[in-house]
C-alpha cells in the first residue's frame, strides 16, 4: 500500500494541489513538509489531532515533519474561519501558549529516527522583517484582486463583518512561511486544514514566482461528528489535548460516547489500527459497537497519554458505570470544612473546570444536571456538609451522565 492509497482510505484528504505528481514524488523520495500550529490558546485540542496523525502517517513512510510553532503569525491572528477578529494575545502569553503546545507532539511524532521531526518557531524571522523591504521584495507578487477571492477574506465581506489591515496581511505571511521553510529545509510539501487551502496556494504561487521550484499543498477535511458538529468542540467544552486542561479519564470518555454512526470514521482516522482490520470489522453484522467504542477509546487515550493512565480510565469508567462506588481514580479536590465553613457547590463545579462561572454552574444544578452521591440536586445553592461524605470522607459529584469527580475532606 503506498502513502496515498492510505491516506484516502483513512479519509484524510480533501484536496491536493497536483496529485499525480506529489504522489509520484513520495513514492521516490522522502520529503520534508510542514504543518503550522498557531499559539491561540494553551493546548491543541482534538479538532487539531486530524493534523498530527496525518503527519504520524507520512512519517510512517519515511517523510520528513516539520511542526511550524506560529508565534510570529498569532500576533496577526489567521482570519481564516473567523466572523470576527482573534482576541489579540500579549507577547508573553503567546510564548508560555507556544511552549505548552509542543509538549503534545512528542507523544505522536519520533524525534530520533533519519527522518526525525523538527520544530521551527516563525517568529525568527517573521519578528525580524524590514516592512519597506519586505514589500519590495515579495508584495510585488501578491494582487489585490485574488486576496479578496479568498474565502477567509470574501465570506467576511460578503456578511459586511469588519476584516482588519492586519489581518488582511496574514495570507501573505504564510504565504512568506512556506517561502521561507522551502529554503532553509527544502521543504516540498504544506498541509492544513480545509480552510487554509487559499492560503496555501497562495505560498505555492510565491514560491514559484520567486525561486521557480516546484512544491505542493494538501488539505484535510473540515471534521465533523455525525450530529455536524465541529470536531473538538462539545457541548462542555473544547477536548483538549494536554492533560492539565482535561484529564485521561474526560478524554477516554470523550472517545467512548461517540456517536455510533462515527466510530469507524473515527478509527481510521485517529488510531493506527491496521485499515483492512477496521474495514472487515465495519462490515461485521452483530458487531458489539459499545466494544469497538471501548477499543477506540483505548487506543486513543494510549497514544496520547499512555497505556497505564489509559487502563486506569477504563477502570474507573467501569466501576462507575457498575454502579460500584465511586473510584478513586477520578479527578478530585481536597477541601477543609473546618477553615471553610461554607463550600459551595457551584464553586466546587467551577474549581474542578467543569463549567466556566458561577451562574453557569447554578444553571446545571437547576435543570437537574449536578448529583451529590447519584442523587439529583434540586438547590442552586447547595452547601456541602460532613453528611455528604461517605466512611472514606469522599463525596462523588457528577455533572451531567459523563463528568465526575471527587471531593475529599483532609480534616
Amino acid at each position: 500500500m503506498t502513502l496515498f492509497e492510505e491516506l484516502k482510505l483513512r479519509g484524510f484528504i480533501h484536496q491536493c494541489t497536483d496529485e499525480p505528481a506529489l504522489n509520484k514524488l513520495l513514492m521516490e523520495k522522502s520529503v520534508n513538509f510542514y504543518i503550522g500550529f498557531d499559539c491561540t490558546a494553551k493546548s491543541l485540542h482534538v479538532g487539531s489531532l486530524i493534523q498530527i496523525m496525518m503527519m504520524r502517517l507520512f512519517q510512517k513512510y519515511g517523510h520528513k515533519p516539520i511542526i511550524l510553532i506560529g508565534e510570529g503569525t498569532t500576533k496577526i491572528g489567521d482570519p481564516s474561519g473567523k466572523d470576527q477578529s482573534r482576541k489579540v494575545l500579549s507577547a508573553d502569553n503567546i510564548k508560555d501558549n507556544a511552549s505548552n503546545l509542543m509538549k503534545v507532539f512528542n507523544k505522536y511524532l519520533d524525534f530520533n529516527s533519519n527522518n526525525k521531526a523538527i520544530y521551527t518557531n516563525n517568529a525568527e524571522w517573521l519578528d525580524k522583517i524590514n516592512y519597506i523591504n519586505f514589500l519590495r521584495d515579495y508584495g510585488k507578487h501578491f494582487t489585490i484582486n485574488k486576496m479578496l477571492s479568498f474565502d477567509s477574506v470574501k465570506l467576511r465581506l460578503e456578511r459586511e463583518q469588519s476584516l482588519s489591515f492586519v489581518e488582511f496581511n496574514y495570507m501573505i505571511l504564510q504565504a512568506y512561511d512556506y517561502l521561507e521553510l522551502n529554503k532553509r529545509f527544502d521543504c516540498k510539501l504544506q498541509i492544513g486544514g480545509s480552510d487554509q487551502w487559499g492560503n496555501i496556494v497562495n505560498g505555492i504561487d510565491l514560491i514559484r514566482r520567486d525561486s521557480s521550484n516546484e512544491v505542493y499543498g494538501l488539505t484535510t477535511p473540515l471534521l465533523t461528528n455525525a450530529k455536524n458538529e465541529k470536531m473538538g468542540k462539545t457541548v462542555d467544552g473544547a477536548v483538549w489535548l494536554n492533560e492539565d486542561l482535561l484529564s485521561s479519564y474526560d478524554y477516554w470518555q470523550f472517545w467512548r460516547n461517540v456517536d455510533d454512526r462515527d466510530v469507524f470514521r473515527f478509527l481510521r482516522l485517529f488510531t493506527d489500527i491496521n485499515i483492512e482490520e477496521i474495514n472487515i470489522q465495519e462490515k461485521e453484522i452483530n458487531i458489539d459497537i459499545n466494544a469497538m467504542k471501548i477499543r477506540l477509546a483505548n487506543r486513543a487515550t494510549e497514544m496520547l497519554h499512555g497505556k497505564e493512565r489509559t487502563l486506569v480510565a477504563e477502570k474507573t469508567a467501569s466501576d462507575i458505570f457498575r454502579n460500584e462506588g465511586s473510584s478513586e481514580n477520578l479527578p478530585h479536590l481536597a477541601i477543609d470544612l473546618v477553615k471553610n465553613s461554607k463550600v459551595f457547590l457551584n464553586d466546587l463545579i467551577v474549581e474542578i473546570g467543569f463549567a466556566t462561572s458561577k451562574s453557569e454552574a447554578r444553571k446545571l444544578i437547576k435543570n437537574s444536571g449536578v448529583k451529590i452521591n447519584r442523587i439529583v440536586v434540586s438547590e442552586e445553592l447547595r452547601l456541602l456538609t460532613k453528611d455528604d461524605f461517605n466512611a472514606k470522607n469522599e463525596v462523588m459529584i457528577s455533572v451531567g451522565k459523563k463528568r465526575h469527580f471527587l471531593i475529599k475532606l483532609i480534616n
